[in-house]
């Protein structure tokens, strides 16, 4: 059996988990938050969310699924949340919970495919190939085989596509080598790689030391704190396990999660328990609320969680309850160094000559949202080589650290 032959079969037999490598890690130190980034596949409906109450247009086009004023929490005689968003009202009314209204992507595609692969690459126009959290993991010096996650069944691993090193599982729990019960794999890997080249030996290196660094957080077996309690969904075990990543200092950087069903052509519904809309929402302010209280205030000061979704949805209501593919939508920030309890952003209008083909306009680009984040909470300086061409937000979202 030769080096190529073991390589193979232990790479794949590292079951619930997939690695990117490259071939020398990076020694500095990584000071800055741990950036949690959740996906909502299916274009998320940030008219839904975060309704805009006070504009007379949005009743108009939505008579029967627009979200009533006298239901929406945390008004502000503008914007309203959705009353599923209710368990994260504590963060926002604390100020640790904001959203960015009419973000979004320059192209306007509808396409899914399309839309998410420009939303994960972050780099239109250019003959970069790569994930944004690769390139910003890249710039962070952070070199352990931990420091870039994606976890859940989806497995996003096109947002961490490039050189750095990350590794993509179903759970934690779930990462082990197969046949390393029966037979000492992992040691005889270490010792057939021990005298190989640095670009034979990269790969099994890789992968021995995600295995060691799993097997640290599996041993430590943190408990879930503060009372919290998460739900039985994909998400919030997806959640569970990077905060454990967390509370277990493993080095984690970034960590990409996904969020599907957000694709509600019809029985969006109205905003009542048992709608579509109200139950998906439900559910992803449940699990970060979760995730939140289990990790507690003072690890939460280091910690920022943003949604991001492919694009919104139309503002006319369809005929089945629903709303087709859109444009404009809106992201989520949750965290000790956001300046909560508002919604940011500048607001285009829904008149239909403010739309753009029926859809809310975009006027802040989601990346000048991420970049904000990055230079003021992850001490990224430049963002030439995260987001070219992009310059931050200048709203004030994010508390410098």
């Amino acid at each position: 059996m030769d080096r190529r032959t073991v390589l193979a079969g232990a790479c794949a037999g590292l079951a619930g988990a997939t690695l990117s490598t490259k071939l020398a890690y990076a020694a500095g130190a990584y000071t800055g938050d741990t950036l949690v980034v959740v996906s909502l596949r299916g274009g998320f409906d940030g008219l839904s969310a975060f309704a805009p109450i006070g504009d007379t247009h949005y009743y108009k086009a939505r008579p029967a699924i627009g979200v009533p004023k006298n239901q929406v929490i945390a008004g502000d005689g503008m914007f309203g949340l959705h009353p599923a968003l209710a368990p994260l009202l504590p963060h926002w009314t604390a100020g640790r919970l904001a959203a960015v209204h009419a973000v979004g992507q320059v192209d306007p595609t509808r396409s899914h495919f399309a839309a998410m692969e420009a939303m994960e690459n972050a780099a239109p126009g250019s003959s970069i190939r790569t994930g944004w959290l690769d390139r910003m993991l890249g710039l962070t010096g952070a070199g352990g085989p931990l420091a870039g996650v994606s976890l859940g069944k989806a497995m996003p691993a096109r947002i961490f596509s490039g050189p750095s090193g990350d590794v993509s599982m179903n759970a934690i729990d779930d990462v082990t080598l197969a046949g390393d019960g029966k037979r000492p794999m992992a040691a005889a890997l270490r010792a057939m790689y021990a005298d190989a080249p640095a670009h034979l030996s990269a790969p099994a290196q890789a992968a021995d030391r995600a295995l060691a660094a799993t097997s640290k957080v599996k041993a430590a077996t943190l408990p879930v704190a503060n009372g919290a309690v998460y739900p039985e969904t994909d998400l919030a075990g997806a959640l569970r396990d990077v905060a454990r990543l967390i509370k277990s200092k493993a080095g984690l950087v970034t960590a990409a999660v996904d969020c599907g069903d957000w694709d509600m052509h019809e029985g969006l519904g109205t905003a009542v328990q048992g709608q579509r809309m109200h139950d998906n929402l439900t559910e992803l302010a449940q699990a970060l609320n979760a995730f939140v209280t289990d990790l507690g205030p003072d690890t939460m000061k280091s910690v920022t969680v943003l949604t991001i979704s492919e694009f919104g949805r139309r503002v006319a209501e369809n005929g089945s309850r629903g709303a087709d593919h859109g444009h404009g939508n809106a992201m989520m920030l949750l965290g000790g160094g956001v300046r909560g309890g508002k919604v940011y952003g500048d607001w285009p209008g829904l008149a239909p000559a403010d739309l753009v083909a029926g859809d809310l306009a975009v006027t802040t680009d989601y990346r000048s949202v991420i970049g904000e984040v990055l230079q003021k909470r992850c001490g990224i300086g430049s963002l030439t080589e995260v987001f070219p061409g992009v310059k931050p937000s200048s709203f004030g979202l994010a508390v410098a650290r």
